[in-house]
């Protein structure tokens, strides 16, 4: 077995592990929030997802670079920070580790509906600018604090995940504030509602490709340089 297969499976391994806890955690606050008379409340079920991305990030970010989202690895591709031929892996993991999570979900709390899942408060157009938007600012944050696509380092954590949280708090009753394709995969396959599901597919890619322009245009070149070839780590 090569070096090259050995760091793709250990990637992949990392890449689903943590996008099973992002959404076990994540979503598992909201189904007990909801079933438990709001133990947590808003401010608790959304710490929980800044915290269990801060804590995925300082546990695998050396591994995978802690993406456990795909609009964040292709926005990383768009900064020029992996190749194309790094995309697929990352994807496929992070769809694994999304059912696995939602699938866990349904099996402990059954009597819930909805398993967290993202769904608009408002209508579909303004909901899809706020899920670009939220997901622009957080790119350019994990741009900013991350080192090639790697989110590891002394403030990365706690800078991402409080930024997680930051969104989550004020957008989260209007659209879920998902700024991850897999967040809202993992429910909405427990609930088996595919209601506007392609929107917080496409919106938080959107918002993140978006954003190496002007991460470049403050940091450099150097911040998101022209795109990887296939053969470049």
């Amino acid at each position: 077995m090569t070096d090259s297969t050995i760091q793709t499976r250990q990637i992949i391994t990392a890449e689903i592990i943590g996008t099973f806890l992002l959404i076990f955690a994540g979503c598992g606050a909201i189904i007990v929030n909801d079933l438990y008379g709001g133990a947590l409340g808003h401010v608790g079920v959304n710490a929980v997802f800044g915290l269990v991305v801060m804590a995925v990030i300082y546990s695998l970010g050396n591994i995978s670079g802690a993406h456990i989202n795909p609009a964040v690895t292709i926005g990383f591709y768009f900064a020029g920070r992996i190749p194309a031929a790094s995309i697929p892996p990352y994807l496929i993991a992070q769809a694994i580790g999304a059912v696995l999570a939602g699938t866990t979900l349904f099996f402990l709390f059954p009597e819930h509906q909805s398993y967290g899942a993202t769904m608009p408060a408002i209508d579909t157009g303004r909901a899809f600018a706020l899920e670009v938007l939220i997901s622009f600012c957080l790119m350019f944050v994990i741009l900013n604090v991350s080192t090639g696509h790697q989110e590891k380092g002394l403030m990365a954590g706690a800078a991402i995940g409080g930024t997680v949280t930051l969104f989550a708090l004020f957008a989260g009753p209007v659209t879920g504030a998902s700024m991850n394709p897999a967040r809202s995969l993992g429910p909405a396959i427990a609930a088996l509602n595919f209601e506007s599901l392609w929107l917080y597919f496409l919106a938080p890619i959107i918002g993140m490709c978006l954003t190496s322009p002007f991460c470049r245009l403050i940091q450099g070149d150097d911040c998101c340089p022209a795109a990887l070839s296939q053969t470049e780590a």
